[in-house]
């Protein structure tokens, strides 16, 4: 399987590798925090003892410091985040 070809996977896979390279507050590395558990479940390696306290509002929080249009890029963010965890699943069955 590549999964470079799954939608979303130019934000998720980054954000795995900054994980593994201790990189905690990347977007990549926040979204993949997120879903942590469905992605593991998909057979993704996580690392989860990286993983942010508060995913949810630090992207957000991120994201109002350096975007004028904070909300809805998040919303886009996390539908991205959606379409990778169930473009993952369908293919991991």
């Amino acid at each position: 399987m590549n999964l470079n070809e799954l939608p979303g996977a130019e934000l998720i896979l980054p954000g795995l590798n900054d994980l593994h390279h201790g990189k905690t507050n990347t977007i990549g590395s926040l979204l993949v925090a997120i879903a942590a558990t469905r992605l593991a479940e998909a057979g993704l390696d996580v690392p989860k003892d990286r993983l942010a306290a508060e995913p949810e509002l630090t992207l957000y929080a991120r994201l109002q410091d350096e975007r004028d249009d904070a909300y809805p890029y998040y919303n886009a963010l996390l539908n991205r985040l959606s379409s990778f965890c169930n473009a993952l699943e369908l293919r991991y069955m």
